[in-house]
Formats: structure tokens, C-alpha cells, sequence
């Protein structure tokens, strides 16, 4: 299951976070065996964000999955996902960091599994 957490400056309406949520949806299926049907998207918007000491907008997104994906769907959808937070919420790419983690072990739907 991916999970995406948002976290953002901005008050996000909640129709800029169905908007956003459903962007996800369509582009983790960038990266094999991923699709919205078991994507959870987490935002926290509001969040005061600085950088180089100054406060700016702009958001971190943090990804986390379930088993190694490839480098190549990695950097596709990353690069998409900025465009796209750029797009929806007129973020500066500049003030935006994303991460991947990649989990060999994961809990869900009531159990553990490798």
C-alpha cells in the first residue's frame, strides 16, 4: 500500500485536496503493481515551512511503499508529482522535496507481511 503524506503551507480547500488525492490515484499507477485502490493520501496543510532559514511556500511530500520500485517509475513519478503540485497549488518547484522509502515489511488489512 502506498501511503502519501502532504504536508504543505497553504490551506488546501477541500476541493483542491479531492483534486490532489485524485492526481495521486492516477499517477502512483506509474510505479508497477501500485494503484489507487490501495493508496492513502495524508494532508497537512497549514504547516510552516522554512528553507535556508527563510519561511517559504512549499511542501514535503513523503512516500512510502511497499517492496523496491524501479529507479526509472521512482523518478517519472516524482517529477510528475511536482509538476502536478505546481499546477494545483502554484508551488514553486523550487520549495518542494519529496522522499521515497521503500519497506520490505508492511501491516495492513489486520496483519504483517513480507
Amino acid at each position: 500500500m502506498p501511503y502519501i503524506a502532504v504536508n504543505v503551507s497553504e490551506t488546501i480547500s477541500d476541493a483542491k485536496k479531492e483534486a490532489v488525492k485524485a492526481a495521486f490515484g492516477s499517477l502512483i499507477t506509474i510505479i508497477p503493481e501500485k494503484s489507487e485502490a490501495v493508496t492513502m493520501v495524508d494532508f497537512s496543510d497549514s504547516r510552516t515551512i522554512y528553507m535556508a532559514g527563510k519561511k517559504v511556500e512549499g511542501a514535503f511530500i513523503d512516500v512510502r511503499l511497499w517492496k523496491k520500485a524501479d529507479f526509472e517509475a521512482k523518478k517519472q513519478f516524482s517529477e510528475k508529482t511536482f509538476d502536478m503540485l505546481e499546477k494545483e497549488l502554484g508551488l514553486k518547484k523550487e520549495n518542494m522535496y519529496l522522499n521515497i522509502t521503500e519497506f520490505n515489511e508492511w501491516g495492513s488489512r489486520g496483519t504483517y507481511k513480507a
